[in-house]
């Protein structure tokens, strides 16, 4: 069963998907976090901790050094037991971050190792990591698929890749339309993480297509006719 979390740091957005939609978890990053306008990091962090409770919470460092990303990990993870640490799987010139993921899975803090596009990629992290401390690997279908790759056999060989992990997660991250919840399902992803404005398309009743095409022509007339038109 392929759990659904939010992807958003928007307080109301969580609260209404927490209620009306039953999510598994919330995943975050400092990009959301500045679109969203938020100053404090920490405590807007403690925010969203207040809402999700004992769900996954999955929160990202901002730094690029190792030892600079390891000490904001081990800071973060400090915050609440439910919390997952995002680390990039690289670094900003492109290094794996060997020396992190092996520190924290050592550490016992839980990760969520993040903007994984390739299977390269992968192998290096199955290297690094151990069999017991929990790992979420959210590889970036969408922005794979804007590449015009499809990221379905990618998924389907993490699964396989780390079969004999039962401490991680694959996560189908960068979600761009309400069809990426089935792919990923079909692809038998642990996760995938949705804007609220998806999760909302995905749980709503669906249309059949014979209706469905005839709402798409009557749109199209009424505003034919409101924009009075004339050839």
């Amino acid at each position: 069963m392929t759990k659904l979390y939010c992807d958003t740091s928007n307080l109301k957005d969580i609260q209404n998907c927490l209620i009306k939609f039953k999510i598994d978890g919330v995943t975050t990053n400092p990009s959301i976090m500045r679109n969203e306008g938020v100053k404090n990091y920490k405590q807007h962090c403690k925010k969203i901790l207040n809402l999700t409770k004992n769900k996954p919470l999955s929160v990202e460092v901002f730094a690029d050094n190792d030892d600079e990303i390891i000490n904001q990990a081990q800071i973060i993870s400090k915050w609440s037991k439910s919390i997952y640490v995002k680390v990039p799987v690289i670094n900003t010139k492109g290094k794996f971050l060997k020396k992190v993921i092996k520190n924290l899975s050592y550490s016992n803090i839980k990760i969520n190792i993040t903007a994984i596009f390739t299977l390269r990629q992968l192998l290096h992290i199955r290297k690094s990591i151990n069999k017991k401390t929990p790992v979420i690997i959210s590889i970036f279908c969408g922005r794979i698929a804007d590449s015009g790759i499809d990221p379905e056999p990618i998924m389907k060989k993490a699964k396989k890749l780390f079969n004999n992990y039962k401490n991680v997660k694959i996560l189908w991250a960068s979600v761009r339309e309400v069809y990426n919840f089935y792919q990923a399902k079909r692809c038998k992803s642990d996760i995938i993480t949705v804007p609220p404005t998806l999760i909302k398309k995905i749980k709503s009743k669906k249309i059949n297509l014979e209706n469905y095409s005839k709402i798409t022509v009557n749109q199209f007339f009424s505003d034919g006719k409101k924009s009075r038109f004339k050839l």
